[in-house]
């Protein structure tokens, strides 16, 4: 005990005391109250009933809910094939950009200044299903259109998406800008020695050396997708016809959908089986890719 003192074990532990208080409390006291929520029947107002597994059986038992989980993998999917490449794409071209370079990133890490709840409204108003509508307006220029957009259960999710990798985009082009940096320059000279052509270059040089940051911008995206809310409760509020329902608004709705009181245990209930899943997916992602982010 004295040698830990000396060697400055306690001073260690009092620096890290408020902080693991404030984890403690903020972070971990939830997590076990919602795992105690979960098998009770509450309406955090009067004394709580254990019921057991009945709520994680109600949940599964909800039509409600399997429409959420096509939902929210429909929409993490549509996320991953356009807006994945596109962040990528955009930081290897500005990367090529010899003038103006500073400026363009400014313009693209601009969508991410701006407050969310703002640019929802925004693009609502861009999405205006009438034929002088934005969006509809600018298409007719070229023959195309008028699109319901979120009046339609076909276009509403694919819409949202839309919106979603526009406003996510620019803050991953500044992370795959910083890490382009970080490649050796020898590399594309002895590829331009080569005669490879900026195809070539970008297939054998830049994503190689760029593979752990997309791994892990991979598994941020897949997450960030699955736990899709502002979107869906802003634009559509999960309509039309719960087209776009998304898990984490099932949840909301569960939890304050109803003005006579919250089913606050289905809510947890289907918030652990949510972050069960992803905690899953998360190990079982990096237990595949572990040869890969260290060669």
């Amino acid at each position: 005990m004295r040698t830990w003192v000396r060697r400055g074990g306690l001073s260690t532990l009092v620096f890290l005391l408020p902080l693991l208080v404030i984890f403690g409390v903020f972070s971990w006291l939830p997590i076990v109250r919602a795992a105690l929520m979960s098998v009770q029947q509450t309406n955090l107002v009067t004394a709580p009933e254990f019921v057991g597994l009945e709520n994680f059986e109600s949940v599964l038992a909800d039509p409600l809910f399997w429409t959420a989980v096509q939902n929210t993998g429909l929409f993490a999917l549509i996320a991953l094939v356009f807006g994945y490449p596109l962040p990528l794409v955009l930081a290897v071209l500005m990367s090529e950009v010899r003038r103006f370079r500073g400026l363009f990133s400014a313009i693209a890490y601009l969508p991410v200044v701006v407050p969310p709840v703002v640019a929802v409204l925004m693009w609502k108003f861009f999405y205006d299903a009438r034929p002088d509508g934005v969006f509809n307006t600018i298409l007719g220029w070229v023959g195309l259109g008028p699109y319901q957009w979120l009046q339609s259960a076909d276009t509403a999710l694919p819409s949202l998406v839309l919106e979603a990798t526009w406003a996510a985009a620019g803050g991953t082009v500044i992370i795959y800008l910083a890490a382009l940096i970080g490649v050796p320059a020898e590399l594309y000279d002895a590829a331009d020695v080569d005669g490879a052509s900026i195809w070539r270059k970008i297939w054998h040089v830049t994503l190689p050396q760029l593979r752990g940051v997309l791994l892990v911008t991979l598994i941020l995206q897949i997450i960030g997708t699955s736990q899709v809310f502002l979107e869906p409760f802003l634009f559509t509020g999960g309509g039309p016809a719960n087209s776009t329902l998304s898990v984490l608004l099932l949840i909301y709705n569960y939890a304050f959908g109803s003005s006579l009181g919250g089913d606050y245990g289905a809510a947890t209930a289907l918030s652990l089986m949510l972050a069960v899943f992803l905690a899953a997916l998360s190990a079982v992602y990096f237990w595949l890719t572990r040869s890969w982010s260290t060669s």
